[in-house]
């Protein structure tokens, strides 16, 4: 019987309450806030992220992923806010896998203070002791799950004003090469989450400015002779796109758009992503449930060719 797999990104939850102005003034929140007051926060619905957690009740998937961005500001009233949402799901914390995004660790307070690793302790724990310290927990994690092996990894660090990049290094590359040569992984199919996809966005500055600094090492560490699902968010764009590794196995890059965003674009309206998979089969089928303005509702769609897509 196959596993179900379901995979949210980019909830951007925000919670501002209690949060003294000058925790928004003196620092990179400067910008984010003006952002939120402009345009962001009037694209991402709160009222979407909550039928989304109805929707994900009622699909009972087998495991969920969440690729990040759970916050917008890396603020405690967020990630309070954040692991609520989480817990909705009404799934137990061995059910449901966690990475950081860029917005979580937002500024140097954020790293620092390790906030992300706190919040979501229940939710980025492993079954195999490789994982590095990072400022938003220990990766990657590795949890081993029927007929999936979850390997979480963080590629967020704080950034300037109007930069988004990621970063994985080598301490956490080394310990992905690891588990993916790990028998009790090999054994099941590979489920690589990382905030930054595996391809860098087109066009322009775009790839210096959203992409993942280290790319092409890590592109290298995924490529281990067998196929492998990389599921991202960053993008705000849903797709899949089959790669081609020198090895000849297959990496497919999944992304999944914000699970708050109102957006006519192909790809980007408020959506989850669902995966049929077989530990002998690897992915059966994959199709994404989007948010109905009109009907008020998800509804099942096919999930975009990834092949092309700017971010």
């Amino acid at each position: 019987m196959s596993t179900i797999l379901a995979h949210l990104s980019d909830p951007h939850v925000l919670d501002l309450r209690g949060v003294p102005l000058h925790r928004l003034l003196l620092n990179k929140r400067l910008t984010g806030w003006i952002n939120l007051r402009l345009k962001r926060g009037h694209k991402h619905r709160p009222a979407i992220v909550e039928a989304m957690m109805a929707d994900l009740r009622a699909l009972a998937p087998d495991h969920v992923a969440v690729t990040g961005d759970l916050t917008n500001l890396a603020l405690e009233p967020e990630f309070e806010a954040a692991r609520a949402m989480i817990e909705r799901l009404g799934m137990h914390p061995s059910q449901v896998s966690v990475i950081p995004g860029n917005h979580d660790l937002y500024t140097e307070g954020a790293r620092r203070s390790g906030r992300f690793g706190t919040f979501f302790e229940k939710y980025i724990t492993s079954d195999l002791d490789l994982a590095v310290d990072l400022p938003g927990g220990r990766f990657p994690f590795v949890r081993l799950r029927g007929d999936l092996a979850l390997i979480g990894l963080s590629s967020a660090v704080p950034r300037l004003p109007l930069v988004s990049s990621g970063h994985l290094g080598e301490a956490q590359r080394r310990a992905l090469r690891e588990a993916l040569a790990h028998p009790e992984v090999a054994a099941r199919v590979a489920v690589v989450l990382s905030h930054h996809p595996v391809v860098d966005p087109r066009g322009g500055l775009r790839p210096y400015l959203r992409g993942l600094e280290d790319i092409d090492d890590f592109r290298a560490a995924l490529d281990h002779g067998r196929d492998v699902l990389a599921l991202h968010g960053h993008w705000h764009v849903s797709g899949h796109e089959k790669i081609r590794a020198s090895s000849g196995a297959t990496i497919h890059r999944l992304g999944a758009t914000s699970a708050s965003l109102v957006h006519d674009g192909p790809g980007k309206m408020a959506s989850y992503n669902v995966y049929e998979i077989d530990r002998a089969s690897g992915l059966v089928r994959a199709h994404s449930r989007v948010w109905s303005a009109a009907r008020e509702r998800f509804e099942d769609a096919a999930l975009p060719d990834g092949a092309g897509q700017t971010g």
